[in-house]
């Protein structure tokens, strides 16, 4: 028998997800502050990963994106944003990697977006996702339903800002919040399932 998704209505009773704060994020700009968050990225070994993209609403229109590139350690995020050409060289060793497992939801859509706009394969995904189908549920659990799930906790995600100008220079504090937790759901979600870390990668999906 295939499990339920738990329903909008059953998670809002929920404590809220314990996400990062604005003084865990990481922002960098400039060549010393990408090799400094990179460095942080590849000893944590695994890390919460997604990315967003101005939103496109014109028909026909197509997607620029993505706009940035978030990943989630355990106790920060780091927010790597295209329009800083610096950041490329350092987002292709990471994103390459095959020691740094990145963890999401729903990555073929950003494994194509990148591919697309930057030409690199992105290495050691493991998608959520297909985590939740082995287990027997029976639809795409995505981050709310998984964060319910595993952690009891309530993930709110909002739609106002998924559909903020994420190309700005200048990210808001909502922007920075959302994209962060994104990432760091993934993480914790993953941390709950119990699922094999770097040092015990055999059986897991990683692609």
């Amino acid at each position: 028998m295939k499990l339920p998704n738990p329903t909008k209505t059953e998670t809002a009773l929920l404590e809220p997800f314990a996400g990062l704060s604005l003084e865990s994020i990481i922002v960098p700009i400039t060549a010393p502050e990408f090799a400094a968050a990179t460095v942080a990225i590849i000893a944590a070994a695994i890390v919460g990963f997604d990315t967003e993209s101005k939103p496109t609403f014109a028909v026909g229109e197509i997607s620029q994106g993505p706009h940035i590139v978030q990943f989630a350690t355990r106790t920060n995020a780091y927010i790597f944003q295209l329009c800083h050409t610096d950041c490329r060289a350092y987002l292709a060793e990471i994103l390459q990697s095959h020691d740094v497992q990145k963890v999401g939801f729903g990555l073929e859509s950003d494994r194509a977006q990148i591919y697309k706009k930057l030409g690199l394969t992105v290495n050691a995904l493991i998608d959520l996702n297909t985590e939740f189908r082995k287990q027997g549920y029976a639809r795409t659990a995505g981050v709310r339903a998984a964060v319910a799930i595993v952690l009891n906790q309530k993930f709110h995600k909002s739609k106002r800002v998924t559909t903020t100008n994420w190309s700005r220079p200048q990210l808001t504090s909502a922007q920075l919040l959302y994209a962060a937790n994104d990432a760091y759901a993934a993480l914790k979600v993953m941390h709950g399932l119990g699922l094999p870390t770097p040092e015990t990668t055999r059986g897991v999906s990683v692609c």
